[in-house]
């Protein structure tokens, strides 16, 4: 990681994110916004961080906008929440918006830390109370039917769960890169998800990963 956005209005928590990030990934640039205004402004002059740190609660609007603005304009930056909030009404439109991690901010900082780093690993950055709602929300119950996946989907579910890319996804399996996303696009209509952290959290709980 070489650059991160990071969208805080409070000052002492900028800062406390922004040690948290470089302790992180040595030598990283860090841009800092306090608002949506400055967010979008930022992404003129710094259009395609690799990771952007973004709060939900911002003076001017909610945080799940930018997110689906970056996500949009910038589909490779790793776009992580950093909230106080840990309700579904915060969580699930985050990660539907594109966010690819969720951290809460009254965690300690080596705690923090240590999520981060599983970025490079293919990890999404989830603080544990969050990782357990969203395991409870996807968890099958025994008497319903699990979705039925095929078995190239149940592949390629595995592989997006460990954090692979659509390019290693098609060379481990032989097959062209363009039809990756088709597989995917299936895989998030029968599980009901929306981002690579919902469906690899699915993934778990079906004993996949």
């Amino acid at each position: 990681m070489k650059t991160c956005l990071l969208v805080e209005d409070v000052p002492e928590a900028a800062d406390w994110l922004t040690q948290a990030v470089t302790t992180t990934f040595p030598g990283i640039q860090v841009r800092r916004a306090a608002n949506l205004a400055e967010a979008r402004q930022a992404l003129s002059a710094f259009p395609e961080p690799e990771l952007a740190l973004i709060d939900l609660g911002l003076p001017d609007g909610n945080g799940v906008d930018f997110i689906a603005e970056l996500n949009f304009r910038s589909p490779r930056t790793v776009s992580v929440v950093a909230s106080i909030f840990d309700d579904d009404q915060h969580i699930f439109p985050a990660l539907r918006a594109g966010a690819q991690g969720y951290l809460l901010k009254d965690q300690d900082q080596a705690s923090i830390i240590e999520l981060l780093k599983g970025i490079i690993a293919g990890r999404p950055p989830l603080s544990p109370a969050v990782a357990r709602k969203l395991l409870s929300h996807f968890r099958v119950a025994p008497e319903m039917a699990a979705p039925v996946l095929t078995e190239r989907e149940t592949e390629v579910l595995r592989f997006i769960a460990k954090g692979l890319t659509t390019a290693e996804v098609a060379r481990l399996l032989g097959i062209s890169a363009n039809t990756v996303p088709s597989y995917v696009k299936e895989i998030y209509r029968k599980l009901n998800v929306s981002s690579r952290a919902e469906a690899a959290l699915t993934a778990r709980n079906m004993g996949l990963v």
